[in-house]
């Protein structure tokens, strides 16, 4: 008698600099996953370097996926098929991380399937909840990206608008490295910012205004700058900041990021008259967001739903989105290349 009803499939993610596989059920259980981190190579460089990336994947790909399916218990055999993300993302990394998906197709004779790592990324917030979270607008937001999207269905996404230059969650590691705060950058900033004053600087909210839905951090990092050390000086290491002003520049330069993600999300729902709004990627794991988001839906009576902490940063788990498409018989072709850019958000 088989094991399984319908066999689970096995996901890969290395879009960025994180190495993961996950065992997942068509009901969305997770029955085996691992996740490789790669936060000690890149934190004396203050910032993800691509080529380290990838060849950090090359040597755990194959031990990862090795260990989520002995945690599953689960033999090549018992596989439908394997599913890996093959957009967004860093060249190097990608690659690395389909051409395992691919050998691994051949070799077991399973079907391959193609994941959108952003649209992956707001599938969490369904892994996560009771009911249908679609129709909804998604935010995307992470050290990569910051993109917005209507969503009618799983597969169904259509691109409003992101960020034309940093990401929010790249402007928090950037802003983390002028003040030496170490890396990843985002929970070191968040961690002063409780300390702050919010309205100690008054940083700009690019963009806030404007009827598109484009985002820009590129002019607040620069604000933030010129608050540390003045125009023109280059040497962050020379310039003494104590800690009272270090939480005010981070929880003035959060209160800036934070404002024009909610203000954005807020009048996309609106615009699109869907009262749902789902919310994924690293930085949803920001306390501050959240809480403002929640204050938001509240005040404007639309629902939130945010990925759980553990979905928000990369994961293979959110690979369950390839279960939809399976269930549309969508699988890709073994000559599938990478797809590196954002390319308006697909």
């Amino acid at each position: 008698m088989a094991r399984f009803l319908v066999m689970p499939i096995l996901t890969i993610e290395s879009t960025c600099d994180e190495t993961a596989a996950a065992i997942i059920a068509e009901d969305g259980r997770v029955l085996g996953d691992c996740v490789a981190t790669q936060e000690s190579l890149h934190e004396r460089f203050q910032g993800v370097v691509p080529e380290v990336a990838a060849r950090a994947h090359v040597e755990r790909i194959l031990p990862v996926i090795d260990t989520a399916l002995q945690k599953a218990n689960v033999s090549p055999a018992e596989l439908q098929a394997v599913a890996v993300a093959d957009r967004p993302g860093l060249a190097g990394s990608l690659l690395v991380g389909l051409m395992a998906a691919k050998t691994l197709a051949v070799a077991w004779k399973i079907p391959l399937v193609a994941i959108n790592h952003l649209h992956a990324h707001l599938y969490a917030c369904q892994l996560a909840s009771d009911h249908d979270v679609y129709p909804s607008i998604g935010l995307v937001v992470s050290g990569g990206h910051t993109s917005l999207y209507q969503c009618s269905g799983p597969l169904d996404l259509e691109y409003l608008g992101g960020t034309i230059d940093d990401a929010a969650g790249e402007a928090f590691d950037k802003i983390a490295a002028m003040l030496q705060l170490g890396f990843p950058g985002g929970p070191a900033v968040s961690k002063w910012a409780a300390k702050g004053d919010r309205t100690a600087y008054p940083f700009p909210r690019s963009m806030v205004h404007e009827d598109h839905f484009n985002f820009s951090f590129s002019g607040l990092k620069t604000a933030v700058r010129y608050a540390i050390v003045g125009p023109g000086h280059q040497d962050f290491s020379q310039v003494d900041v104590d800690d009272t002003r270090k939480a005010n520049l981070c929880a003035s330069f959060e209160a800036a990021v934070v404002d024009v993600l909610v203000s954005k999300c807020r009048r996309a729902v609106e615009q699109y008259n869907v009262r749902r709004l789902i919310v994924g990627g690293g930085v949803a794991a920001n306390k501050f967001l959240r809480e403002e988001l929640a204050s938001a839906a509240s005040t404007d009576g639309f629902e939130l739903i945010i990925a759980p902490f553990r979905l928000c940063t990369d994961n293979a788990v959110m690979g369950a989105l390839a279960w939809e498409k399976i269930k549309r018989d969508q699988f890709a072709p073994l000559d599938l290349d990478v797809t590196p850019g954002l390319q308006r958000g697909f």
